[in-house]
């Protein structure tokens, strides 16, 4: 069996189309983030919906089909795994950030 250890699961929707780079080494990356909702009723049975944000990373080929097959609202299931960094943004502040890095995507829904 694969390593549990670090892995993570989502099905979700783009909330943005990928920005697709090609970096110093010559090969492609592309950024994006995934959307995840998960829908409940609360204690006084309004019905409620809690949408988290996730910053998803892909390498290479795979950055490569995210450019040429995924847009804003596509749905797709990822699999990857949690890469925290911290950087210093253009202003100079220290930021951090958690990041899924892909190695496996599945596109769900209607093609086209």
């Amino acid at each position: 069996m694969k390593s549990l250890r670090n892995s993570v699961h989502l099905v979700g929707n783009l909330g943005m189309d990928p920005e697709v780079k090609e970096v110093s080494n010559g090969s492609k990356m592309a950024r994006f983030s995934l959307a995840t909702s998960e829908t409940y009723n609360n204690p006084s049975g309004e019905r409620m919906t809690d949408t988290q944000w996730h910053n998803l990373v892909m390498w290479g080929g795979l950055a490569e089909v995210a450019g040429k097959f995924l847009k804003k609202g596509k749905q797709v299931a990822v699999e990857g795994k949690l890469k925290s960094r911290i950087y210093d943004d253009k202003s100079g502040n220290r930021r951090h950030i958690t990041e899924i890095v892909v190695n496996d995507l599945v596109l769900l829904g209607k093609a086209g």
